[in-house]
């Protein structure tokens, strides 16, 4: 009877210690839940603090490219009316060889005219090889002026000439030239789009652009960007392995 006693007041007190030990447990697990929602109420404030940054730099980025584009436009235009203009030269010429059986001495001065228009296209335009392609000008001007060709074969040669030039605002590949560099000239390698993007490397391993100036001209400048050099170097690449359509993400030598 008294070990029976016992083993029940052993078990009244084993109930009553469960029962005040309770609270404190369920005490912990709401401070520890209290603690969880704490730290992911901190962590969604964090991820929307950094959504709205994303949000904000992709706003600024999209309008950076709109910018970009819109220059492009602009001289994606320029490029047209130029072309444009020389094939009205073109034109122009063969009216003159068509319609006018006339001397030699005639066609001279519209001849003359042509090519000066010309060469002041290539002075004042995109700067791809511009003393060879002046040069060529040059040398047919002075042998029609020296009588060292008929004015009806360079009719045809100055035809060729403007061809050529409108070949190239088509034609994208890489190239060697000498270029103004930091007041030197220096032989590189162009990687040449169009008459549009013109980007080059040297052979210590600088990139750089062909920079559009405000006053019309360009410049060679070099580019500091890491991201800008893979880019470039990513073009050379590409066009090397005779990829020449596809996306390339590039610096804008437009951009002001």
């Amino acid at each position: 009877m008294k070990n029976q006693f016992s083993k029940k007041v052993a078990t009244f007190s084993s109930m009553i210690i469960l029962l005040l030990s309770t609270p404190v447990v369920m005490g912990n697990s709401l401070e520890n839940l209290a603690r969880s929602l704490a730290k992911i109420r901190g962590e969604v404030e964090t991820l929307q603090t950094q959504l709205d940054l994303d949000k904000e730099k992709h706003g600024s980025r999209m309008s950076a490219l709109n910018s970009q584009l819109a220059d492009l436009s602009v001289e994606e235009r320029r490029q047209k009316l130029s072309i444009e203009k020389l094939q009205h030269s073109i034109e122009k010429l063969g009216v003159t060889a068509k319609q006018a059986e006339q001397s030699g001495e005639s066609l001279k001065p519209i001849l003359l005219a042509v090519l000066g228009e010309y060469r002041h296209h290539i002075q004042t335009g995109f700067p791809f090889k511009m003393d060879d392609r002046v040069k060529a000008i040059n040398d047919l001007e002075n042998n029609l002026i020296n009588q060292q060709v008929d004015p009806n074969k360079a009719v045809n040669q100055t035809w060729s000439l403007i061809e050529d030039e409108i070949r190239l605002s088509k034609e994208n590949g890489i190239y060697q030239q000498t270029v103004m560099l930091n007041g030197e000239k220096v032989l590189v390698d162009i990687a040449k789009l169009g008459t549009v993007f013109l980007f080059f490397q040297t052979k210590d391993n600088q990139s750089g652009m062909a920079i559009k100036q405000a006053s019309g001209g360009w410049k060679f400048e070099v580019v500091e960007s890491a991201g800008d050099r893979e880019r470039i170097r990513n073009l050379f690449d590409s066009l090397k392995k005779q990829i020449r359509q596809g996306y390339f993400e590039l610096p804008n030598p437009l951009k002001k």
